[in-house]
């Protein structure tokens, strides 16, 4: 838990971390703090959400009818950067599930599965709106993710924090679908920039090697089998892929008991012959 970062000390971590920031008029002290009664803190972690629409940023500073603004901390478009929006409560995660809340505030992983709706979300997460259709069809420029990456990474940067205080809104509470792209691959992409100075620029430098690579996708399968063994879902066709690439690079990532727990799924079983490394076949024969 920690103290919710002041507007100068915001708008330094987003900047050392490469960010381009806009600042909307008046949102230094735009924030649910005074109307709901309640104080933005202590604070435990990053919420990523998609927007479901597209030119959404005022919606996102003002509100809806049903729910006053600010609806996000930050919001980041496709083409426009990445604008701040608020400083302090938000209305972006709702009620969320209390178990997840404490294995973020533990960083432990895999984050459990949210099956409850008990702890306000608002008192302890910040958040960020990503325009997107989030329909499946719709991407996310590389450029506009690279910077969604980096606003998770300053804030956990900024409070100490690892990886594993990210989450995305479908992991926190029930029903929700937000944000559209696998969390485990975002929180291996934050893991990395965290390795690295904030300076640190990936597309510019030489000191990505395949083994950094490597460690990225090696993370993000770690994670998805992990998730798998707790019993927080059913391995799908992409999490197949990730996993027998990491496999193909580096076979001895995952153990015994993962390779079991791999061999359990009806989509690997399914899939095992068109889509898993042979390295990893060996190990499910046996």
């Amino acid at each position: 838990m920690a103290t919710p970062l002041t507007a100068d000390r915001m708008l330094a971590a987003l900047r050392a971390e490469g960010l381009t920031v806009r600042e909307h008029t008046g949102w230094r002290t735009h924030n649910r703090d005074t109307a709901t009664g309640k104080t933005f803190g202590p604070v435990i972690g990053v919420l990523i959400h998609h927007t479901a629409g597209h030119n959404d940023r005022e919606v996102c500073f003002n509100g809806r009818p049903d729910l006053p603004g600010p609806l996000c901390h930050a919001w980041l478009g496709k083409t426009d950067d990445l604008w701040l929006l608020g400083n302090g409560r938000a209305n972006h995660a709702g009620s969320v599930d209390g178990d997840v809340v404490h294995a973020l505030m533990a960083e432990t992983s895999p984050l459990p599965t949210d099956d409850e709706a008990d702890t306000d979300g608002n008192d302890v997460l910040y958040g960020i709106e990503i325009e997107n259709l989030g329909d499946g069809r719709d991407p996310y420029p590389a450029g506009q993710y690279d910077q969604a990456v980096r606003w998770a990474a300053a804030i956990c940067r900024a409070h100490g924090w690892s990886e594993k205080s990210v989450a995305g809104h479908k992991e926190v509470q029930p029903g929700k679908i937000d944000p559209s792209f696998d969390m485990n691959v975002f929180r291996a992409a934050v893991a990395a920039r965290l390795a690295h100075a904030p300076s640190w620029n990936p597309n510019e430098e030489d000191d990505v090697t395949p083994e950094d690579i490597t460690k990225i996708a090696a993370a993000s399968a770690v994670a998805t089998v992990n998730k798998l063994i707790a019993g927080g879902g059913v391995l799908e066709g992409g999490d197949i892929t990730r996993i027998a690439a990491a496999i193909a690079a580096k076979p001895a990532v995952l153990t015994d008991a993962q390779v079991q727990a791999l061999a359990a799924s009806p989509v690997l079983a399914e899939n095992i012959a068109a889509r898993v490394d042979a390295k990893l076949a060996a190990r499910l024969a046996n």
